[in-house]
């Protein structure tokens, strides 16, 4: 008796491949939108009152498009200005909190006196929300260091948790291994502790790179006159009542957060394939 040919079919193979998942990807996508132009029919035809704040899919499309070559209705300035300015706040606010998370969570980690200093008041600042912070930091640093401010409060301690996690799950059997070898305190921090916690820093970073534009966004929001930013665009359209360029602006932010999140995850692939983990 023949049995079953072991030869994978080609649905087989296509779901095995790399290509499967961006079909899923895909599929996601056309659903969600499906959806979403679904409930903007349905509340036009039931209440177009509330429909006037869920514009189709396509009247979105449209402003996102055009937001490329005409300035955005409300600030009246183009796209890439707003970009850039909260980009850079968001990509400032994070780089100062991982600069200062990562000594901190290490030290907090690895010494136990440390850690009983520090830990009292990371866990007395840590359940503030970030903007909660943000109209004493707007009107102590203004517009611009304002909101960078509250990126650096909401990034720092999912650095600062994920770092010291990192350190406390180091495998005892290696720091014995390089005792055994001979390595002192400062070996075994530098050559042990530190790589072994670079997976848990970068959980923490992709953490991190998605609250930083939510806490961007906020602090923008706030009346900051000249603080500009996507978040000041999206509070200022509102005035005008656009809302298919305030849902093109939040599809924006989506787009960056996945950027910048993406681009520390090859960050992420790059620096284990230097250090030979993957």
């Amino acid at each position: 008796m023949t049995g079953p040919s072991e030869t994978p079919s080609l649905l087989q193979r296509f779901a095995a491949s790399g290509w499967f998942r961006y079909f899923l990807y895909s599929v996601s996508i056309v659903l969600f939108v499906g959806m979403w132009h679904a409930l903007s029919w349905r509340l036009n035809e039931t209440d177009p009152v509330l429909a006037t704040y869920i514009p189709y899919p396509v009247d979105v499309a449209k402003a996102f498009i055009a937001s490329f070559s005409s300035p955005i209705p409300g600030p009246d300035v183009y796209i890439w200005t707003l970009i850039s300015a909260s980009l850079k706040r968001v990509l400032l606010g994070f780089a100062i909190a991982l600069a200062i998370a990562l000594p901190i969570g290490l030290l907090m980690g690895a010494f136990k006196t440390v850690e009983c200093l520090g830990k009292p008041v990371v866990e007395l600042i840590r359940p503030i929300p970030p903007i909660a912070w943000a109209p004493v930091f707007l009107f102590a640093f203004k517009a611009f260091w304002g909101p960078i401010a509250v990126v650096f409060v909401g990034a720092f301690f999912p650095l600062l948790i994920n770092i010291i996690f990192g350190v406390r799950s180091v495998d005892p059997m290696l720091i014995d291994a390089a005792r055994t070898l001979g390595a002192n305190k400062r070996h075994l921090f530098t050559k042990v502790i530190v790589p072994s916690t670079l997976p848990y820093l970068m959980t923490g970073v992709k953490v991190a790179l998605g609250i930083a534009w939510m806490c961007i966004v906020a602090a923008e929001m706030l009346p900051v006159r000249g603080g500009g930013g996507l978040g000041y665009a999206i509070w200022t359209i509102t005035d005008i009542g656009r809302w298919d360029y305030i849902f093109a602006i939040m599809l924006f932010i989506g787009i960056l957060s996945i950027l910048t999140t993406g681009l520390a995850g090859e960050f992420e692939r790059r620096v284990y394939k230097w250090m030979g983990m993957k």
